[in-house]
Order: structure tokens, then C-alpha cells, then sequence
């Protein structure tokens, strides 16, 4: 049975008005991968902030494990700006630096006092400093530094030479590298390629000690979670498996609990009749009473409902377009000079998703054919009718003292006010909601924004860069229902391979400067690409 490190029983937690947790069970073990997931706002990073010190329940109870050390990301900070990121990331390596130390000068005893006692110190030390990784230690910091995205002579580089992105990054390596009891990862696959996600997967897997993470990335939680805690309605269920089995056994789980519920109602009603059939006839009235009292002591089953509280969304195209719908001859992508070059065709109705690592080219690709960039060479044409809708990370990004029913009203001025907000309610904004002005929207409402307006378009044409960024699990599943009921064609950047699995009829990977168009689904794509490997 493995240890409890951390655990919390009948937890309550609420920011002014609004309660968070109530009566919140959970716990951490041994070397368990543990996933919380849970809509956005229900509370995900509050628990991690708990484990971590940085936040304090109001009510309920706290169990720790003696001694228990939790790594997390808010609290991984580079104090010296000077040092060279080699040094921070030894320091991460104390324990046995220490021990080398104490090897060194034993061996130095050892050239004039060579006792059996000595001998045996050694040994012991020598065990010890193998189990705590001496040995390996150097090529693990350079194989996790460089799978991040970093050259091996950047380990000498200071601190304060990186950008923003870089540190946090840098952070992250730390973290992993210092092998905490508790390793709190809160969305670790942002901005983050392909490549490095999947390499992250495999060391979370074999991370000796436990894991708790929250990632709206579905596949990197099939391939490392073991259990799953989802957090709704200010409870926590636990869930063993990962995140499929989670979401298979929560669907049963839902349909006996209302089975359940469904045949007490039913015995409810029956008993409630005869009660009032029999109450008031003498020879029965024992009889009612009895049956009374057996309703008062009856546990009563909750009928179970889930929060459907999520975005709807719905693409239908204006017109049919062309059967061909878009045609690419040596088209030369990029900048100043070409990051690749490339030729296909798109047929209507076709899904394709664009992969490759960071700074491949991908956004630049996409760019050019929305026409937002020019190509450095090479020709591309829609066919007839094709009407082309862009979503872009970066157009998402509102400013300004407009709300956002005067941002929908005035792109669509032919629209009632009732059509757009029966509209911008779709995408969760209800109320006061419309009113809010631009400047004060988080990144996930502005990506709601982004898609209302998409919406409205009715383009049989849709290019999308990074549609699932800011939606949490429940938001991309109504994307990826939405984009495989549209009636037109679509070409989408994502690094969420999940998302990917689902809709892609066809793949164009980027990788070395060249770019290569797969007719087949993401699924046959990788089974071709691990063949080849």
C-alpha cells in the first residue's frame, strides 16, 4: 500500500461570495500520477496553490507526510540574474555534490587507513551516491536542457540573457531536475512542440515520485495520469485510470446513479399512493403509518446532472464552393528568404492539419494563404466560391474601449440585436457580459470573441491558427463536434494531437525545411511516420 503524502478531508475554500470547495476529499500517494480536471474557474490551480503552501483552506483538515517536499512552477524563481544557467541547475543536484565531497575525502583517508570499517563507510557511500543518480546526473540536466529547445553551450550563458518564454521554460527544466516528492505541473504542454510534449510524457511517466497535474491536453493526460480527479460543483470524485477510462466510467457512473434514482422515484410514488389510499381507514392506518416512517428514513438518491454549462458553437457555410478548393504550386513561405517550399490541393469537405516544431514555419504558412503575408515565391488560388475565414491567435487580441456587442455590431451591422446576442450567448456571454469593454477581456474570452465573429461569417473556408488555445477540455470537444458537422473545408495549426486525432482527413508536416502533404488521417499519419523511425 503505497504512503499518503498529502491529503486533505472536508476541505472548503471561497474568495469572498464564491465558494470554491465544499467538503473537498482528496489525496496524493506514493509515486501516483494524478490529473485534476475540471472546467475553467472550478478551481484546478486553487488546489495546487493548497499543495503548494501558497494558499490556505478555510475549513477541513490537512494531512502531510513528514519532510514532504512539493515542486511547483510559481515558486521556481531565479534570484541571481549573473548566474550561468549551469550553476542553477547543479544546485539541483546538492544532495550529491555533498556526497562526492565526503567520497573524495574518505578516499583520501583510505590511502593511509585502508580498515575493514572504513571499507565498509565507503561502500555504503559509494551505493548511495549511485542510487541518488552521481553517475548520471550531468547527462540528464543536458538531455532535459536540450529537449526543451536549448543548444548545449547555452548552459553557459547567464540568466539574464534569456527572454521571458526562455525562463519559464528554464524554470520548468529546473523543476523537473530538483525531483521533488510532489511535482505540481499546471498546464506543462504550452507552447510547447510535438516533439518536446511527447518526450515530456515519457519522463512523467517514469518520474519516480508522484505527479499532480492540470493540462487541457487530453492525450498528454491518457499517457501519464494513473487517476483522475475531476473537480465539479465544489466536490472532488476520484476516478482510477486515465483520462479515456475517466471519462468512460463518469458516463456509467451517471447512468446507474440516475437508473437508480429513476426506480426509488418510482417506489417513492408507489409508497406516497398508498399512503394515501390506505391513511384514513381505520383497520389500514398502522399500516400507512408504517409506510411513512419507512419514507421518512429513506436515504434518498440525488438524481445526478452535469454542468452543461459550456460554449456552443456551430459553423454552416453560406454557399457551396468549388470541389477544389484551394491549389498551392511552389510556393516559397516565409519572410525575407523561404523557410520551405511547397505543393498541394484541397478538396472540399477535406480537414487539414498543419505540425511541425516551433518556428517550422506553420503560423507563416497560414498567414500567407489568408493573405496577411506575401509569399516569397509561388502561386496559391481558392477555387470559385470559396469564402475564406481566418482565426488567428494573434487578431484575437481585442483592445480598446469598445464592448463586446459593439464589436460583434459593428462587423455585422445588418444583424438585429437580438441575433447577436442570442449569438454571443452561445459562446457564454450573457448579461452584463456583452458590456464588458475589450481592454478587460481574459485570453479565453477573447477567444470566444474570435469565434463569434467566425461564426457569423458563414465562410465554406476555414483557416484556423491554434483554435483550442484558452478553452478547457469541454470547450474543444464542442469545437472538434462543430468543425466535423461543418459543411466546407478546413486547414488548422494546433498542437493539441487529441484535437488533431479527431478531425484531421489529411496531415502537412513541416520539419527541415522541407513539407510534405499526407492524404490520410492524423492515426494512419503516425503509424506511417513510426514505421518509418
Amino acid at each position: 500500500m503505497f504512503t499518503v503524502l498529502f491529503q486533505i478531508i472536508d476541505g472548503c475554500k471561497a474568495f469572498g461570495a464564491r465558494e470554491i470547495f465544499q467538503n473537498l476529499a482528496f489525496e496524493v500517494r506514493g509515486t501516483e500520477k494524478v490529473a485534476v480536471v475540471g472546467k475553467n474557474g472550478v478551481g484546478k490551480t486553487t488546489l495546487l496553490d493548497i499543495i503548494a503552501g501558497l494558499t490556505d483552506l478555510d475549513a477541513g483538515e490537512i494531512n502531510k507526510d513528514k519532510g514532504l517536499r512539493v515542486g511547483y512552477l510559481k515558486q521556481t524563481v531565479f534570484r541571481d540574474g549573473e548566474r550561468s544557467v549551469c550553476e542553477e541547475l547543479e544546485a539541483c543536484f546538492a544532495s550529491i555534490h555533498s556526497l562526492k565531497q565526503k567520497l573524495e575525502a574518505l578516499e583520501g583517508r583510505m590511502e593511509s587507513e585502508c580498515t575493514e570499517e572504513v571499507l565498509e563507510k565507503y561502500g555504503r557511500m559509494q551505493e548511495e551516491f549511485e542510487k541518488l543518480g552521481g553517475y548520471e546526473y550531468q547527462t540528464e540536466m543536458k538531455t532535459v536542457f536540450t529537449k526543451f529547445g536549448f543548444h548545449p553551450e547555452e548552459l553557459q550563458k547567464k540568466i539574464r540573457e534569456f527572454s521571458g518564454g526562455e525562463k519559464t521554460k528554464l524554470a520548468l527544466v529546473k523543476l523537473l531536475l530538483s525531483k521533488p516528492d510532489i511535482l505540481l505541473l499546471d498546464e506543462p504542454t504550452n507552447h510547447l512542440d510535438m516533439d518536446t510534449v511527447e518526450w515530456l510524457e515519457g519522463y512523467i511517466s517514469r518520474y519516480p515520485k508522484a505527479v499532480v497535474l492540470v493540462s487541457h491536453d487530453r492525450m498528454f493526460l491518457d499517457r501519464t495520469a494513473k487517476t483522475v480527479y475531476e473537480i465539479e460543483q465544489g466536490a472532488a470524485v476520484k476516478y482510477i485510470g486515465n483520462y479515456t477510462d475517466f471519462m468512460r466510467e463518469k458516463k456509467s457512473s451517471i447512468a446507474r446513479q440516475n437508473q437508480r434514482y429513476a426506480l426509488q422515484q418510482k417506489e417513492i410514488r408507489h409508497l406516497e399512493e398508498l399512503i394515501e389510499h390506505f391513511r384514513y381507514k381505520v383497520n389500514k392506518a398502522k399500516f400507512a403509518q408504517s409506510k411513512i416512517k419507512y419514507l421518512e428514513r429513506m436515504d434518498v438518491i440525488s438524481q445526478r446532472k452535469e454542468d452543461t454549462r459550456t460554449i456552443h458553437v456551430r459553423f454552416f457555410a453560406r454557399q457551396k464552393g468549388a470541389e477544389r478548393c484551394l491549389t498551392v504550386r511552389n510556393l516559397g513561405v516565409g519572410y525575407d528568404s523561404a523557410l520551405f517550399d511547397i505543393s498541394f490541393t484541397m478538396q472540399r469537405n477535406q480537414r487539414v492539419a498543419v505540425i511541425g516544431k516551433n518556428g517550422t514555419g506553420k503560423s507563416t504558412l497560414v498567414k500567407t494563404l489568408s493573405g496577411s503575408i506575401k509569399p516569397v515565391r509561388g502561386t496559391f488560388k481558392f477555387g470559385d466560391r470559396i469564402d475564406v475565414g481566418y482565426f488567428d491567435q494573434e487578431l484575437a487580441l481585442f483592445a480598446g474601449k469598445k464592448t463586446v456587442i459593439e464589436e460583434v455590431w459593428d462587423s455585422f451591422p445588418n444583424l438585429s440585436q437580438t441575433e447577436i446576442r442570442n449569438t454571443l450567448a452561445q459562446l457564454l456571454f450573457k448579461g452584463e457580459d456583452v458590456f464588458k469593454e475589450l481592454d478587460v477581456l481574459s485570453g479565453g474570452e477573447r477567444v470566444r470573441l474570435a469565434l463569434v465573429k467566425l461564426m457569423l461569417r458563414h465562410d465554406n473556408f476555414l483557416i484556423l491558427d491554434e483554435p483550442t488555445n484558452h478553452l478547457d477540455i469541454y470547450g474543444k470537444e464542442v469545437l472538434e463536434n462543430a468543425l466535423k458537422e461543418f459543411d466546407g473545408s478546413v486547414l488548422l495549426v494546433s498542437h493539441d494531437r487529441y484535437f488533431i486525432a479527431k478531425l484531421a482527413t489529411a496531415v502537412l508536416e513541416i520539419r527541415d525545411h522541407k513539407a510534405v502533404f499526407y492524404d490520410m488521417p492524423y492515426e494512419d499519419y503516425t503509424a506511417k511516420a513510426g514505421s518509418k523511425a
